[in-house]
């Protein structure tokens, strides 16, 4: 599924209103048509995430924005209304400057109920806050069992006035707030808060495609709970206006999963993991032990002399050789049936790590850098994106990712006072281009880039958390997992994306108590839930 901009978005909507074509049987595709889909779409998934809506007196507070944004939550006000609620309306902003189909919205609202002048005081004794100026029609000592925020969605690009983020604010725990696309103050582009955290909702209901800021950053804690609605676009028109649409990660095909039948060990393809020194080792032979699990035919460690017997006495499955340096690497007994490599769990920051960074791409091997094959170049990372082609993988957290590309981390490190706002998935489409690789962004809202442009986001998000994976060596479990797959043959864009997949998957397998010893553990149960899937 494509994660949109909310440019993307309004691109989709425009060549699907401008195509002239007939939709789902109810007649030319508009604004107003859309508007409407949408608004029908919220109230079909508030019922549905709160079925007990469905019935008793209920009542609802909208707050509407000046533009189309606004013009969903007077449908939804509408049509809350003709179900019997009893639903207060205030609007901000001039109602002469509403857009047409906002403007007729508004206008079949008001043929059945009253728009109220932005008021905060009021607004907050609506929703049970007390203080209000004026009566209320609903009772102070009483919240709605709805609050609509349809203030801006997708399209605010500047802070909150305060008038309004006053309100929101306020709402905390108090009501039950859907939002309308996004939460105001949050930006769809990046995730994040613009001037001030976004006011969080119980359930955020988008339209047709999620937008990336569903799922970056601060967006999933904003959400809440996260709905797609479909109002009728279709996935030609989405291709055809956003060609370079971000995807949402989803799990991998059955046909990287299932090894071939009749096929032997050295068909499924050999990753080498090069490990540390004495005392060193456990990082490597995490990776390794994912890469086998992954699939790979065959795992070797690779070890400096001093950390053979150290190595020998944890590995059974996994083979041993030795590697003392670069020079060691290519002399490496076996090293022309090695068809992926993984660098950098427990590796070190000396001369050893450079040279065996060198020597593993003197191969022409698909290799994945992590940890100190990434940060062993701080300072000079022109030096290693030299080395790198498209079919490397780099896998740095937030502070290794700075380390190589400051420029690029920090505009995500300052506060984003105008939308659309650096996001981390701009930050590593760039690092992409530039090391000329493929590069994971590690995090909750994990990125992966190409350096042709392709993104993608692999959210642990709405059902997938798996907070538990924030333990020592998980990421050098991540690793091991892509080199694996990339060994068995899977092109490095497709294997980093698989791999975050399971990586999460494997931890919501497995549950709270994780170690990353544990991850590999959890893989078989995660590929035969797959295949049993997908059967």
């Amino acid at each position: 599924m494509e994660l949109l901009t909310a440019g993307e978005m309004k691109a989709v909507e425009d060549l699907a209103m401008g195509s002239g074509q007939v939709s789902g049987g109810s007649g030319r595709v508009t604004g107003r048509v859309l508007m409407e889909r949408a608004g029908a779409g919220v109230v079909a998934a508030v019922l549905a995430r709160a079925p007990e809506l469905a019935h008793g007196a209920r009542a609802a507070v909208a707050l509407c924005g000046p533009g189309n944004n606004g013009g969903d939550g007077f449908v939804v006000a509408r049509l809350l209304a003709a179900r019997g609620w009893a639903v207060t309306v205030f609007a901000w902003g001039d109602p002469a400057r509403r857009p047409p189909d906002a403007a007729s919205a508004a206008a079949d609202w008001e043929a059945v109920g009253e728009t109220r002048p932005w008021d905060a005081a009021a607004i907050l004794s609506a929703v049970g806050r007390g203080g209000a100026s004026g009566a209320p029609d609903l009772a102070p000592d009483r919240a709605p069992d709805l609050v609509v925020d349809a203030l801006f969605g997708g399209g605010l690009t500047r802070p909150l006035p305060a008038e309004v983020s006053g309100p929101l604010a306020a709402l905390g725990d108090r009501a039950r707030v859907v939002a309308v696309d996004g939460p105001s103050g949050l930006c769809l582009d990046s995730g994040r808060g613009l001037g001030s955290a976004p006011a969080p909702a119980w359930l955020t209901v988008t339209f047709h495609r999620p937008r990336l800021g569903h799922h970056l950053a601060e967006g999933p804690e904003a959400c809440g709970q996260l709905e797609v609605v479909d109002i009728g676009l279709s996935a030609a028109e989405t291709a055809a206006a956003a060609p370079r649409a971000a995807h949402l990660v989803g799990p991998p095909s059955r046909a990287a999963l299932l090894k071939g039948a009749g096929g032997h060990k050295y068909s499924h393809g050999h990753a080498l993991v090069l490990s540390g020194g004495v005392g060193r080792g456990g990082a490597a032979r995490l990776a390794a032990r994912a890469a086998l699990r992954a699939g790979a035919g065959l795992v070797t460690v690779g070890a400096p002399p001093s950390a053979l017997i150290e190595n020998a006495a944890r590995l059974d499955a996994i083979m041993l050789r030795r590697v003392a340096d670069g020079p060691g690497l290519l002399e490496m007994e076996g090293i022309g049936k090695v068809s992926a490599l993984c660098l950098g769990p427990g590796l070190g920051l000396g001369e050893r790590t450079l040279g065996l960074v060198a020597a593993a791409r003197r191969l022409e091997r698909p290799c994945v850098l992590d940890a100190d094959a990434l940060t062993v170049f701080e300072g000079r990372p022109g030096e290693l994106f030299a080395e790198l082609g498209p079919d490397c993988v780099l896998t740095p957290h937030m502070g290794e990712f700075r380390r190589l590309f400051p420029d690029l981390a920090g505009p995500l490190a300052a506060p984003a006072a105008r939308g659309p706002a650096a996001s981390r998935l701009d930050a590593a489409r760039a690092g992409a281009a530039r090391a000329g690789a493929v590069l994971l962004l590690k995090g909750p809202d994990t990125v992966i880039a190409a350096p042709d442009g392709r993104a993608a986001v692999a959210s642990a998000a709405y059902g997938r958390e798996a907070p538990w994976l924030a333990t020592a060596g998980s990421g050098d479990v991540l690793a091991g997992l892509i080199c694996g797959l990339m060994a068995r043959g899977l092109g490095a864009f497709e294997a980093a994306q698989a791999g975050a997949w399971l990586h999460v998957e494997a931890a919501r397998v497995f549950g709270p108590g994780l170690i990353a010893e544990d991850l590999p553990e959890a893989l078989p149960a995660v590929f035969r839930a797959l295949i049993a899937r997908a059967a």
